[in-house]
């Protein structure tokens, strides 16, 4: 999983346990407020720490470290994690977009037809003129795992690298087996 995945996780976390305390609370008529009226800080609890100097910059600095944190985490959803498209070189000056998915699902393809391989998922990251490729290849119980490893970098990788131009293709490869049963003799 990656690093957003995980942050994602935990303020949902955070938030679920923010709304169960809150339901507790109404639950066991805990509630601090007894109607309209009243208010969250009276005079006294607001005029409590003015004699303390270093009170409201503190809290100022929290709350604006706050909203910071909260924009870097919306404008990493907006950010796409999938390259769209690779910059392919013509040869003549020129530059041909070449679609991520198309490479992805040729790298996939050739990789998924080895012998040992069960499934491939191959996805493309990076910039537009020098992407990385994760590839995650299930393996058959019967493979090995060198072979699998050497079908990526000696033919695949280069298959993709020299059809899109590219001067290099930088993998991470992450290779799982498969279950599998001994069988019953009856």
């Amino acid at each position: 999983m990656n690093r957003l995945g995980r942050v994602n996780r935990v303020l949902l976390g955070l938030v679920g346990l923010v709304l169960l305390a809150l339901g507790v609370v109404g639950l066991l008529g805990l509630w601090p407020f007894s109607g309209r009226d009243d208010v969250l800080l009276s005079v006294d609890e607001r005029q409590h720490w003015r004699a303390e100097g270093w009170w409201w910059p503190v809290v100022l600095a929290v709350l604006a470290l706050c909203v910071l944190l909260a924009l870097w985490w919306l404008l990493a959803q907006l950010r796409r994690s999938r390259l769209e498209t690779v910059l392919v070189d013509t040869g003549d000056g020129a530059f041909a977009l070449l679609r991520g998915r198309a490479l992805e699902a040729a790298l996939s393809a050739e990789l998924a037809a080895q012998d040992g391989v069960a499934r491939s998922q191959v996805t493309l990251h990076g910039r537009r003129q020098a992407p990385t490729a994760r590839v995650r290849l299930l393996l058959a119980p019967y493979a090995v795992p060198a072979d699998a490893l050497d079908a990526l970098a000696d033919q695949a990788l280069t298959h993709a690298r020299d059809s899109a131009g590219l001067t290099e293709l930088r993998a991470e490869a992450r290779l799982h087996a498969t279950d599998h049963h001994a069988r019953r003799v009856t």
